[in-house]
């Protein structure tokens, strides 16, 4: 049987961050994924990905995103690709919007001004597609950026072609180490990394009563007009009203204004991607942009369907539901979960990544208290 100290189950942006990783610090690795890069399916697959320095999630997602801004700031330098696109962000709201303004205690608390528009009339002033109504909450990030996803995928593959299996795998686990099983082959690893988006639940049964897969629909959008939704003159924006919460890049592929709702869409299995987004389930972004970005609003061009794998509440140490998986799994500690992240945590994949190398390269490194799995009573150690 072929051995490995480490295998890699799921290679996503997540998993290739951290094949990448512990290929670069010398370790005996392999990885297993049967989809290509580029593949429709997949919670990375996809031209983009928003970067934000500052999050309404927690303040102390700041200093992860320090972290994943300078790897990814590495490895462009390292593949000679441009990576990650400076871009502002403005995240807007009904006065008193809870999300703007734990987005603005984040900068606060690091220590970084902020001197763009702070409400809806100075926002409309500033850019052209926007028509905010003048009495909401804004704030502008200049510390934010439009991440090519796909791109970033090929660069963390580019120089572990070899140590990557196109084939799904089981795990179990044996005395000896964890035995991965693909249609051809079985690999006996020391330890694996499970970071399978929404198939790991499949993998680590232990976690499908703490996780909820949601269909989440994304559409390009023929911009009204196109001058003012070029890259450079619109944002990146999160807006929040009383329908709903989307989000959206400015138009930098010429492929026109990709938005979606960021709000839990259906609940669905994990192989559920088909069929395409339907006009239905992106009616309610659609109206929104007509609403609030005119300039940016018009016919759907291109769609998508993206799966958001969630956490629920967890009980031991109360938290609101849709935070991070990453921890040793309390049962046979052999077993590193890295997923769910509820559908914003690709910004961090490089961070997360080296995380990952190094609490499989040390047994003494510890999970971040809040992305552990014993916040779960189904899963704390007796």
């Amino acid at each position: 049987m072929k051995t490995c100290d480490i295998a890699v189950v799921g290679l996503g942006l997540m998993g290739s961050a951290a094949l990448y990783e512990l290929s670069r610090r010398g370790a005996d690795v392999l990885g297993f994924d049967p989809l290509a890069i580029g593949e429709a399916r997949g919670s990375s697959h996809g031209s983009c990905r928003i970067f934000r320095r500052f999050n309404f999630e927690s303040e102390a997602y700041t200093a992860l995103s320090d972290r994943a801004y300078a790897l990814w700031r590495a490895l462009e330098a390292e593949s000679g690709q441009t990576i990650l696109l400076p871009s502002a962000i403005l995240e807007a709201g009904p006065a008193g919007c809870e999300s703007v303004r734990k987005s603005r205690a984040a900068a606060v608390a690091a220590n970084c001004p902020i001197s763009g528009p702070r409400n809806g009339r100075e926002a409309n002033a500033a850019y052209a597609a926007f028509d905010l109504p003048e009495d909401w909450d804004v704030v502008v990030h200049e510390a934010g950026g439009i991440l090519l996803a796909e791109r970033a995928m090929r660069a963390l593959r580019a120089g572990v072609a070899h140590r990557v299996v196109r084939e799904a795998a089981q795990i179990a686990p044996v005395p000896e180490g964890i035995r991965i099983t693909t249609a051809s082959d079985e690999v006996m690893a020391r330890q694996v990394i499970v970071s399978a988006g929404p198939w790991v639940a499949g993998l680590v049964p232990d976690l499908r009563r703490h996780l909820i897969v949601t269909r989440q629909a994304v559409g390009w959008f023929a911009p009204a007009r196109p001058e003012s939704t070029r890259y450079g003159e619109c944002p990146i924006f999160i807006l929040k009203a009383a329908h709903g919460m989307i989000y959206g890049f400015p138009d930098f592929e010429g492929r026109g204004v990709k938005a979606a709702q960021h709000d839990h869409g259906p609940v669905v299995g994990p192989d559920d991607w088909d069929p395409p987004a339907s006009d239905a389930e992106l009616a309610t972004t659609s109206a929104m942009l007509a609403e609030l970005i005119p300039g940016a609003a018009g016919a759907i061009i291109d769609r998508d369907v993206c799966l958001y794998t969630n956490t629920a509440r967890a009980d031991v140490v109360a938290d609101g539901g849709d935070e991070f998986i990453i921890d040793r799994l309390p049962a046979d500690p052999r077993i590193i979960v890295a997923s769910p992240c509820s559908g914003h945590g690709a910004k961090f994949a490089t961070a997360i990544g080296a995380m990952l190398a190094d609490m499989a390269l040390d047994p003494a490194v510890k999970a971040i208290d809040a992305f552990r799995l014993d916040r779960f009573s189904g899963l704390a150690k007796s």
